[in-house]
């Protein structure tokens, strides 16, 4: 998936300029330069947050990622582990 050109604090902004209705959702996608799709689809996923709430979602989605990778790699240990302890020893 392509990383997007603006920062989630941006995609707020451009939003809420959007729903302030000063201009049609068409014209504030040409001033950005951006697809209306695009447009629907942060609308989606941001909509109604401010650019804090934004900048804690990106904070957590973070921390989410930390978190699976550490218990991904506890999952390998205890594998490991058992593996290990059904091994029959040598004498």
């Amino acid at each position: 998936m392509q990383k997007s050109q603006f920062t989630d604090e941006q995609i707020v902004a451009i939003l809420q300029q959007a729903e302030k209705g000063d201009k049609s959702i068409s014209e504030v996608c040409r001033q950005h330069n951006i697809a209306e799709n695009s447009f629907y689809r942060w609308r989606n996923r941001f909509g109604g947050m401010n650019t804090n709430e934004a900048a804690r979602v990106r904070e957590l989605e973070k921390e989410n990622a930390r978190l699976k990778r550490l218990l991904a790699e506890r999952d390998l240990e205890v594998d490991i582990i058992k593996e290990i302890l059904q091994t029959p020893l040598k004498p």
